[in-house]
């Protein structure tokens, strides 16, 4: 009854969804008078059509990215301010396609409609989305909405997974068991715990409420363990595995078939292609726009390094991107013209473990350079490589390849994404942060991406860049 339920949910916030960006375009089209003047002259019938592919466009854009960003699944182990930023996410991106969409249709709209309308829908559809989130969170906490939990194992890991369900009432589950092949547990705080045999199994199946089966045992138990999840699985109760099962550098997997046989699937591109093809889409508008806005800027900066130094605007670096595919990237230079020739030097100075070089004071640097490097705006030829291909908005750093050459084998796992102008490791603290972290964080953001933590990253940045935070 509760997947049922849950089920009537999600069908009715999709068409609270689409109905209410649908409302908000209406709106937002009488407010600009738009449907008053100018939109629908006599002479010009296809304004109508225009407007209505528009505004189909505008609707129907949500549901779809709230697919891509999973909203629709359940949302109860999330928290708040994951919610927030999944929100914000949808609107930026159902905004931007919003504003393809006009430019491809042509309509008679003033400019500021697009923003005023991915604001107001942005508002209403993210207001109705907290407001049920609110609104469960508080019934589970209350003893309602809940989910019955059985867990196989009796050890520490299902131990731990006990004190992570009761540290989070507003997850709404309750862990009815533990299933294992001991009369009792083996971890002490399990004790005076209701513990079943394995071959209990079908009788709790058939005597018990179980929404979900929780696998917390050791990978040396899963053989001993797994008939009786079979069992659970054949009749139809969600099982969740935990994934650190074959260490702590696996990504999460995914069940891909090979052949006429399941299979767990560790590969790192299992990302949704829809939210791959969202996050390009993205990139190339949002990187496009950036380039035009900020092209005075770059004139000027292009003007205070032949000023202030001798030698060619842009430095050329060779970088490996995606899977280890090399390509020049392009930045403004700020360092001498000799900086190649005296590295070598200046390796007692490095301040960074592992196959990376940075000196904090390095006297290679410029003037501008300086300033330059303070601020980044030296990266902004990136934005270049954003639209072609080479590089995102948001990723790893690209190494250089002589640096890709002292990976270790996990580490090459950096290379297994797209690079970006931002990650990570540049809004916690850049240089104050070893090689090692930094790689963890780097495969923190590959194992666990989304269109959503690629917008908070980004709204991290530009704090970061204003504080001029490890440059």
């Amino acid at each position: 009854m509760l997947r049922s339920q849950a089920g009537r949910l999600t069908s009715l916030l999709r068409g609270a969804d689409t109905g209410i960006a649908a409302v908000i375009f209406v709106i937002t089209l009488s407010m600009s008078g738009a449907l008053i003047s100018g939109a629908f002259p006599g002479d010009d019938p296809s304004a109508a059509v225009r407007l209505l592919a528009l505004g189909l466009v505008s609707a129907l854009s949500w549901p779809l990215v709230f697919d891509a960003l999973g909203f629709y699944r359940s949302q109860r182990r999330l928290g708040i301010s994951k919610i927030v930023v999944r929100v914000l996410a949808a609107g930026t991106f159902c905004t931007v396609i919003l504003g393809v969409a006009r430019l491809a249709l042509q309509p008679a709209l003033s400019g500021p409609f697009v923003a005023v309308c991915g604001v107001a829908q942005t508002l209403a559809i993210g207001a109705l989305h907290l407001s049920v989130f609110a609104a469960l969170r508080t019934l589970r906490r209350a003893g309602r909405n809940y989910r019955s939990v059985l867990v196989f194992g009796s050890g520490p890991r299902a131990e731990g997974i006990l004190g992570l369900i009761e540290l989070h009432p507003e997850w709404g589950m309750q862990v009815i068991g533990f299933v294992d092949d001991a009369d009792t547990p083996f971890a002490a705080g399990l004790t005076g715990r209701r513990t079943e045999k394995l071959v209990d199994t079908p009788r709790l199946i058939r005597e018990e409420v179980i929404d979900e089966v929780i696998v917390a045992v050791p990978r040396t138990l899963l053989a001993t363990v797994g008939p009786a999840v079979a069992e659970c699985a054949e009749a139809g109760i969600p099982v969740t595995v935990l994934s650190d099962l074959f260490g702590d550098y696996f990504p999460a997997p995914r069940v891909a078939p090979l052949g006429g046989h399941p299979a767990l699937s560790f590969s790192v591109v299992h990302h949704s292609r829809v939210a791959l093809a969202i996050k390009r889409c993205f990139d190339i508008v949002a990187a496009s726009v950036l380039l035009v806005l900020s092209a005075p800027v770059m004139l000027a900066v292009a003007a205070a390094i032949r000023w202030d130094s001798k030698g060619p605007t842009l430095f050329r670096q060779e970088r490996s991107g995606l899977y280890g595919r090399r390509f020049e990237m392009l930045k403004f230079r700020t360092m001498c013209l000799n900086a190649e020739a005296r590295r070598a030097e200046l390796l007692h100075l490095n301040e960074m473990d592992g196959p990376v070089f940075k000196v904090k004071d390095d006297p290679r640097i410029t003037r501008v350079g300086r300033f330059l490097r303070h601020t980044s705006l030296d990266e902004l030829p990136q934005l270049w490589h954003v639209v072609m291909g080479d590089m995102s908005l948001v990723g790893p750093r690209p190494p250089i390849p002589a640096e890709v050459e002292q990976y270790a084998t996990f580490e090459r796992r950096r290379l297994s994404m797209r690079p970006g102008l931002t990650c990570l490791w540049q809004v916690m603290g850049r240089n104050g942060i070893n090689f090692a972290d930094w790689v963890k964080l780097d495969l923190e953001y590959i194992d666990n991406w989304s269109l959503a933590a690629d917008l908070a990253i980004l709204l991290r940045t530009v704090p970061a860049v204003l504080r001029g935070t490890g440059s």
